[in-house]
C-alpha cells in the first residue's frame, strides 16, 4: 500500500484529502504536517514515501521555497502542489519546479482521486489547458523540443511510446520509480505537453526515433 505525505495548514482540507487517498487505497499510510517545520520533519523521517501532496502556503513558509528546499534535500521524493491559486503561471511554475502534479482545491472529488491515481502510476497530472494559458501568444513547441531532451529523457520518452511502465524503464535503465517520474515531468515540461499521452502523440508527430 501507498505511503503519502499530506502538507497542508487547513484541517479541513487535510481530512478531504485524507478521505480521497483512503477512498482509493484504504489501507494506505498517511502522515501529515499543518507547517513548514513539520513538513521537514515529515520527509526526513518518511523520505521514502511515494507522493507528497503540498499546499503552496503554510505557516514558516511561503511560495515555491518549500518546494524548491524538497527538491535540494529529497530529490526522489514526488510532489504534488495542491493549492487554492489557479493561476495558470503559478501552475507552469510548480511543474519548472519539479512538481509532478498541480491539483486546485476546487478539484472534484472525482477528478481528484483520477489524478491520485494517474500521479502514483507515473503519470504527471496538470489542469486541462494549464501550459498553453500559461503563457498567452508564446511560440508553441515545435519538433525542436526534442533536441531540448537529456539523453536519459529521450530515453524515457522513446521507453514510454514502447508502452513500458515507469516500474519497467526503472528496471531497464537502472534507477528509480521517482527519477523516471521527475523525467517524465521535466518532458511533458520541455514538449509543452499535459500528460504522458500528449508527450508521446506529440513526439512521434515530431519523428521520435524508436530505441
Amino acid at each position: 500500500m501507498p505511503t503519502l505525505l499530506i502538507a497542508d495548514d487547513h484541517p479541513l482540507f487535510r481530512d478531504a484529502l485524507r478521505t480521497t487517498v483512503l477512498r482509493i487505497w484504504p489501507q494506505a499510510r498517511i502522515h501529515e504536517a499543518e507547517s513548514a517545520e513539520q513538513l521537514y520533519a515529515l520527509t526526513q523521517a518518511h523520505g521514502d514515501a511515494d507522493l507528497l501532496l503540498l499546499d503552496l502556503r503554510m505557516p514558516g513558509q511561503q511560495g515555491f521555497e518549500a518546494l524548491r528546499q524538497l527538491r535540494l534535500r529529497h530529490p526522489q521524493l514526488p510532489v504534488a502542489v495542491v493549492s487554492a491559486d489557479e493561476d495558470a503561471q503559478t501552475m507552469r511554475c510548480a511543474m519548472e519546479q519539479g512538481a509532478l502534479g498541480y491539483l486546485p482545491k476546487s478539484t472534484d472529488a472525482a477528478t481528484l482521486a483520477q489524478a491520485l491515481q494517474g500521479i502514483l502510476d507515473g503519470e504527471p497530472w496538470f489542469p486541462p489547458d494549464a501550459l498553453q494559458a500559461a503563457a498567452p501568444g508564446a511560440a508553441q513547441p515545435g519538433p525542436s523540443a526534442l533536441a531540448d531532451l537529456t539523453p536519459q529523457q529521450t530515453k524515457v520518452l522513446q521507453m514510454a511510446a514502447a508502452g513500458r511502465l515507469n516500474k519497467q524503464i526503472a528496471h531497464e535503465l537502472g534507477t528509480s520509480e521517482a527519477t523516471v517520474k521527475a523525467h517524465m515531468s521535466a518532458i511533458l515540461r520541455k514538449l509543452g505537453a499535459s500528460n504522458r499521452t500528449e508527450a508521446v502523440t506529440l513526439a512521434q508527430r515530431w519523428g521520435l526515433s524508436e530505441r
